[in-house]
């Protein structure tokens, strides 16, 4: 590998890999594209990847307690196709990431959230659930909930993009995430071995915000790094990714805004309906 000289003053290029040909430097929308609007409330703007699932395990828990005024119509917003830059969704989020959510319900103006976990904070404050009962165990919860958005973009845009999706592998990069994602899996492990949950004895929205993360890669659902990264080594990572699998909020939130050639994800969702036609939900 030639070493590289950065320049003084960087030039945007076209580097290859799997999003090339959305990456851009500037903020801002690319096209006009009004957002779609369903019957309820809660209107979800994303696309079924780690930090989407994050909101929609947290919606589907929320229905799953019988707060129908959780019911909600998720929309696909798929980035390959640059959607996150049409003007609807960037009046959402201006930094053009999903998740955004619109929360309709106000009678005077509408109310934008955007940031997975701002999104799980608002819902979690909204309805009164998966935020502790005190405010010491919600103190807690928020310490897991910042760790996972401070301690993902190593797991994702650094691990995962150099082993994954990177044109070319590269050993620097590669070795220097690997390092940092066990670290990570490591800290998960030895809080669970002490816990039933990440923040405590109760399952609340930090199980929510790290299992898409960190249980898909537990379980081999993220990267296809599971030997490379020795992930069953974690026995208590791997109970705890195991045990929030089989909730069926979560089985659910993870088909959401999710394309599929047989019809067992919902690329949109609108109802709880929506899931019936697949087995098992």
């Amino acid at each position: 590998m030639t070493e590289y000289k950065p320049p003084k003053v960087w030039k945007n290029t076209v580097s290859g890999g799997k999003f090339a040909n959305i990456n851009r430097p500037e903020a801002g929308a690319t096209h006009d594209h009004t957002l779609p609007v369903g019957q309820h409330p809660l209107q979800l703007y994303s696309l079924g990847t780690p930090n989407g699932i994050k909101v929609t395990i947290m919606l589907e828990e929320l229905l799953a307690l019988g707060h129908q005024n959780a019911e909600y119509d998720a929309w696909l917003i798929d980035i390959s196709k640059g959607n996150q830059f049409g003007s609807g969704f960037v009046e959402l989020n201006p930094n053009s990431k999903i998740p955004a959510l619109c929360d309709r319900s106000a009678s005077d103006k509408p109310v934008r959230v955007f940031e997975s976990g701002a999104i799980l904070l608002y819902l979690a404050d909204k309805f009164q659930c998966f935020a502790g009962k005190s405010f010491t165990e919600r103190t807690e919860i928020l310490n897991w909930l910042f760790w996972q958005m401070g301690s993902a973009p190593f797991l994702g845009g650094g691990f995962g993009h150099f082993y994954a999706y990177a044109p070319e592998k590269y050993e620097y990069p590669i070795n220097r995430y690997a390092m940092e994602a066990k670290r990570q899996l490591d800290v998960l492990d030895r809080q669970l071995a002490q816990h039933e949950y990440i923040a405590g004895d109760d399952y609340s929205l930090a199980d929510m915000a790290i299992w898409p993360w960190y249980g898909a890669l537990a379980l081999g659902q993220l990267y296809n790094a599971a030997e490379f990264l020795d992930v069953q080594s974690y026995q208590h990572l791997q109970r705890w990714a195991q045990q929030l699998s089989k909730r069926l909020a979560v089985q659910r939130g993870r088909l959401v805004n999710r394309s599929s050639d047989d019809g067992s994800t919902l690329p949109e969702r609108h109802s709880i309906e929506d899931f019936h036609a697949i087995k098992g939900l």
